[in-house]
């Protein structure tokens, strides 16, 4: 009989999650992750805010390993599944899972009746009308003159357009979409906010989705809906998480990538002298920025040993993206933002077979956006001191309230 590996010693002070950031290195993981990295380890424990606890996984290494073994659950709805809030408990009762949310097979079917629409072959087909789109904002927020806040003119408009119109959705709707999704990803907001927020967007999209199923079209989601083996809260539900999913974290990353560029000059003159570096500059700045700040969570399904350790089956398990993205060896110097480094191995997207669906979209959405401001504007710059910038900690997905500059 083996005698299973010891865990952490946990008799001494635990870290909260979501921890703190540093408000003077608002690019940094929270400062209690990289301590428990430090201190306790790449794999430790955290106690959530419910009183609960489950794992801390901080190492590159030690990510993938979760990530990439499917003995790890993504099921929300399984026992010791770590919440982060209240409200994302609450959608647990409330929403249709999709595939972000289910493990194979049922994951796998969902899944491969949207791959076709995110291949890279057909993105790449799609610059020069993701190009249209940029310049049309440009030319826009240019023409309405300094200062401007990039977020509201320039990060958040394109993305919603390219995702919209992939969808079918009409782009009428955005400041609603917008509103909800704000709603939705807001940890601190009432349980209660974030329900009725995701019911209005799920009637929404269902309704929309009875329409294309009445008349039906080539958009995603109408042909999501002609399909006999999807229903139409299924394919509500699915156009909801692309919907949410597709502006939210494209438009935070185009603003806080642009202000990271802003803070480092030298980077951001390296890339104007070089446009051919913008591929390798955009998985930089994931690896560095990584805006899906809060960690992957996930629920270990059978008993799982893990660096030494033993995860028990019914332990939830939060993968640090943050802090594996800055992790040694596999990033040195990993605090340095270096546009010319080789960051193919981040996590910012994920891995395993939950790895993100749109990573293609959003990776040129990303390289169209930044090579065109940084070449159109070679004077931007800040409008206010840096100091007095506010971010989205409370948020999902990382990134800043507004961003005002000049040029």
């Amino acid at each position: 009989m083996t005698t299973a590996p010891p865990r952490h010693d946990t008799t001494g002070p635990v870290p909260a999650a979501p921890a703190a950031r540093d408000a003077g290195c608002p690019f940094a993981p929270p400062p209690a992750y990289r301590d428990a990295h430090r201190e306790a380890g790449p794999v430790s424990r955290i106690s959530l805010w419910d009183g609960t606890s489950c794992w801390l996984v901080t190492g590159h290494p030690q990510v993938r390993a979760v990530l990439g073994d499917q003995r790890f659950s993504a099921d929300a709805r399984h026992p010791g599944f770590p919440f982060l809030s209240p409200g994302r408990r609450e959608l647990v009762n409330r929403a249709t899972p999709t595939f972000i949310r289910l493990d194979d097979p049922e994951h796998a079917r969902q899944r491969r009746m949207l791959t076709g629409d995110f291949i890279v072959k057909r993105i790449e087909a799609m610059r020069p009308e993701i190009q249209r789109l940029v310049d049309d904002a440009l030319d826009t927020m240019i023409a309405h003159g300094s200062p401007a806040d990039l977020v509201d003119a320039y990060a958040l408009p394109v993305p919603s357009l390219v995702i919209c119109h992939l969808l079918g959705v009409p782009y009428a709707d955005h400041g609603f979409f917008q509103s909800r999704s704000r709603a939705l990803l807001d940890l601190t907001g009432p349980a209660e906010t974030v329900g009725t927020a995701h019911r209005e967007l799920t009637a929404h999209l269902t309704e929309l989705a009875a329409s294309k199923a009445r008349e039906p079209d080539d958009t995603l989601l109408g042909r999501l809906v002609a399909r006999p083996d999807v229903t139409l809260a299924e394919a509500a539900s699915m156009g909801l998480l692309l919907l949410v999913a597709g502006h939210e974290t494209t438009a935070n990353m185009t603003a806080l990538g642009t202000l990271a560029l802003l803070r480092h000059p030298a980077q951001a003159a390296r890339l104007r002298a070089e446009p051919a570096l913008v591929k390798g500059a955009v998985e930089e700045l994931l690896r560095y920025l990584t805006v899906v700040h809060l960690g992957v969570p996930r629920v270990a399904a059978e008993d799982v040993e893990l660096d030494g350790l033993t995860i028990r089956a019914g332990e939830g398990v939060l993968c640090m993206l943050s802090t594996a993205n800055r992790d040694e060896p596999a990033f040195p110097d990993g605090d340095r933002l270096d546009v010319t480094r080789d960051a193919r191995r981040h996590f910012a997207f994920g891995f395993g077979v939950h790895q993100c669906l749109g990573q293609p979209l959003a990776r040129v959405e990303l390289q169209i956006a930044l090579e065109t401001l940084l070449r159109r504007l070679p004077e931007l710059r800040l409008a206010v001191p840096f100091e007095e910038l506010r971010y989205r900690t409370d948020m999902v997905v990382y990134g800043v309230q507004e961003l005002p500059v000049a040029w």
